[in-house]
């Protein structure tokens, strides 16, 4: 197990309809390797963004691995232009992190109108998947290695099919809800965690910030709230609410 420091870079807050916020997502960083946590529009921008709130540098070319916890557009619509970047710049494949059904939609249903083609000067070439991608499943019943991260996942309440995470590097472990109704049983499965970052808004399938702030104080003081809209009080809220460009150690 390493002995690093296991740092979370936070890229951004906001729900899909937000016009203050980046759309959420965060990038873990031990020994090293980066590991992002879904990708949002203009993943650069976003690192940049962070980058000049944390003092930090964060460049697309050190983030080789992404998992994507579902097939929302807030949640990965930066995937393509991060594709095409680690084809053409940094001329290598990405390492996809997903489950199954993430995995069996995300290439048919979203990416291949617009990366399925590529024009070479002399003629159009078919692309697929494995062309920008390597893929590594993201198992639903048991934990699977990447990098120094230890991962599981379980599935949330949602709309799609939804990976909540926890995730273990340098013997410390961070909870990530990723989208979901109001799930106690959720939460005792990210009850494990040194840190939970879970999201809170509105509609049935997120969860209300009422229902988490009645959740006991020593479960409260773990966690840090994400994916809030942009009326969300973050003054007077009893969690910790995430800022971008924030920087913690679990």
């Amino acid at each position: 197990m390493s002995t690093s420091r296991f740092e979370v870079y936070v890229l951004g807050v906001g729900d899909t309809f937000s016009e203050l916020h980046r759309s959420s997502a965060l990038l873990l960083v031990c020994d090293g390797f980066h590991l992002g946590i879904d990708c949002p529009d203009m993943y650069r921008g976003a690192l940049r963004a962070a980058s000049e709130r944390s003092g930090r540098s964060l460049q697309l070319s050190d983030v080789d691995t992404m998992l994507i916890t579902h097939v929302h557009g807030d949640h990965m619509n930066g995937l393509e232009g991060v594709g095409f970047y680690k084809r053409f710049i940094d001329q290598r494949r990405l390492t996809l992190v997903s489950s199954d059904e993430v995995r069996g939609s995300i290439w048919e249903h979203r990416l291949h109108a617009s990366m399925g083609s590529l024009w070479n000067g002399h003629e159009h070439r078919e692309m697929g998947f494995d062309s920008y991608f390597e893929h590594v499943r993201l198992d639903w019943d048991g934990g699977i290695d990447v990098g120094p991260f230890r991962i599981q996942a379980r599935r949330t309440i949602h709309h799609v099919p939804t990976s909540a995470l926890l995730i273990e590097a340098a013997g410390r472990k961070l909870g990530y809800s990723s989208d979901t109704a109001f799930d106690p049983d959720l939460l005792e499965f990210l009850g494990a965690a040194d840190v939970i970052v879970h999201e809170t808004s509105f509609g049935p399938a997120h969860t209300p910030y009422a229902s988490l702030a009645a959740l006991p104080a020593e479960l409260r003081g773990r966690m840090r709230l994400i994916h809030y809209d942009d009326s969300f009080d973050v003054a007077s809220s009893a969690i910790a609410p995430l800022r971008e460009g924030e920087v913690f150690t679990v």
